[in-house]
């Protein structure tokens, strides 16, 4: 039989092939710093500019990469860039980029040790060192996962597990009370997420409210709780949360683990964000009574800047992952007394087919350091604080709460603006709904948004490696000089009370 090799490339052409993209990914970089963050494309211009019938015979190779940037590098946000703070999305570190590459040219499925074996070792030994950070004793682990949705799914499909009560994995929910669980108003979607995909529905999550530094009332927690037992349901874990999503806020992690110590539910931590403070001297603290948890979510991808997707979830007990996800199946026999055991992260999960993410976080952690990492981040916590000395030094601008972590929420407000003018606040969120708008099409500078208490706000967050306090000052200058500008299109020439749009 002839070979049809048209897919294997020999060891000089795959060279060739890299030369070209590391030479594009080079210009990139060099080019970064004085690009647009982001432009204001429409949704149909890069539907068409990625438009490209699949030929039947290869494209020459300048072809391809010149289609690569000017789609890819072209058309894309730039998380990357000094002056990118919006969302949680880190910058991407250069080692992680190449291990991507690395372990791609592996190949490794993570699903078994005996086909991944270095690959889970990796992995293994990483999550392990993750866990002793975050203090949890000898007996916990855990698996990378693609971010927090996955990580919070994991960590609530195994609580839920342990403390329903009966064999929910083979009978299912409906053999006991309805299970419900407790996080705060300021908690992420994925939780309700999570609810609705193990089956409990999105009201199982029963909301706790927050404190004026939006923080959960841990008073409230235990309130709800007595009550819901009243009422004839079965509580069996609470969310606390270590560094919100819109604030950065932290739970009171070491009163939560009282209550739920004494009512025996499952503690799990969303440190999806907040958790890479563990890494800083300065800023571990804030984190203490986490080392109580039962499961953590925590995304390296987030504030240790490494590319996505790469998220953790950490057990107390790993064991307790195999008794949650394990199925015996015929095609994975092992004759574990010729092998010695191995273990197996698709008996752990959710997922038997994975990649080797852990790959960019070890060697990004290889290559630049623990130390460095927490300098880095305790830098970025400072940035943020200078951030929002800039906001309360200037007239126009309106802090909506103490700095918390690398969080800056704030909001522009005009000179001139009476504190009693008619519809003031519903005009303040169309104004600073457009602001952001218009920043984010700038190009100067980027950030989101945190809806809190009801009223819209402006947010950065700052986990980009590459920012410093000059790009901090720029955005804050961006956003006073659109705001100008849109303040004096939608109020009145005068300057009179605002009306609401």
């Amino acid at each position: 039989m002839e070979s049809v090799r048209d897919l294997d490339w020999d060891p000089a052409r795959a060279a060739a092939f890299l030369e070209r993209a590391a030479g594009l990914w080079r210009t990139f970089l060099e080019q970064l710093p004085t690009l647009p963050v982001a432009r204001s494309w429409r949704p149909g211009e890069v539907r068409d500019a990625v438009a490209i019938n699949v030929p039947e015979e290869p494209l020459a190779e300048v072809e391809l990469f010149e289609h690569v940037r000017s789609v890819m590098f072209d058309h894309s946000v730039y998380p990357g860039h000094p002056r990118f703070m919006g969302y949680v999305t880190g910058a991407g570190t250069i080692p992680g980029a190449v291990a991507d590459l690395l372990a791609s040219a592996l190949n490794q499925n993570l699903g078994g040790w005996r086909h991944s074996p270095a690959a889970t070792e990796i992995e293994l030994h990483l999550t392990k060192w993750f866990a002793a950070r975050f203090g949890l004793p000898k007996t916990a682990g855990g698996m990378i996962t693609s971010g927090g949705s996955m990580a919070t799914f994991t960590s609530l499909k195994v609580a839920r597990d342990r403390r329903a009560g009966w064999d929910v994995r083979q009978r299912g929910l409906r053999e006991g009370a309805r299970m419900v669980l407790y996080a705060s108003t300021e908690s992420h979607a994925v939780v309700r997420r999570a609810a609705d995909m193990l089956g409990l529905g999105m009201d199982a999550v029963r909301p706790v409210a927050v404190d004026a530094a939006f923080r959960m009332r841990a008073g409230g927690l235990r309130d709800t709780i007595v009550a819901d037992r009243l009422a004839g349901l079965q509580p069996f874990a609470v969310v606390a949360t270590a560094g919100t999503t819109a604030t950065g806020a932290i739970d009171p992690l070491p009163e939560i683990a009282g209550i739920c110590r004494e009512e025996g539910l499952w503690l799990h931590v969303d440190a999806a964000y907040g958790g890479a403070a563990v890494l800083a001297d300065d800023l571990r603290p804030r984190l203490r009574g986490i080392e109580h948890a039962d499961s953590i979510a925590f995304d390296p991808h987030k504030w240790m800047s490494t590319p996505h997707p790469g998220g953790c979830v950490l057990l107390r007990d790993l064991a307790d992952a195999f008794d949650s996800f394990h199925l015996a199946a015929s095609y994975t026999v092992e004759d574990r007394e010729r092998t010695g055991g191995t273990f197996d992260f698709g008996s752990h999960g959710p997922q038997w087919s994975r990649a080797f993410t852990a790959f960019k976080i070890w060697l990004s952690l290889l290559a630049h350091g623990a130390g460095p990492y927490g300098r880095r981040i305790s830098h970025e916590a400072a940035l943020a604080r200078r951030m929002g000395e800039l906001v309360v030094q200037h007239e126009e601008l309106e802090l909506a709460t103490p700095v918390s972590l690398s969080v800056c929420c704030f909001r522009y407000v005009p000179a001139g603006l009476a504190p009693d003018a008619a519809g003031r606040e519903a005009y303040l969120d169309h104004l600073n709904e457009r602001i952001m708008t218009e920043v984010q099409v700038d190009g100067r500078a980027y950030c989101s948004n945190a809806l809190l208490r009801r009223r819209f706000f402006l947010r950065a967050c700052i986990v980009n490696f590459r920012t410093e306090e000059p790009d901090v000052r720029a955005l804050v200058d961006v956003v006073i000089e659109i705001g100008r500008r849109l303040d004096d299109e939608m109020r009145p020439a005068a300057r009179g009370p605002a009306v609401a749009p």
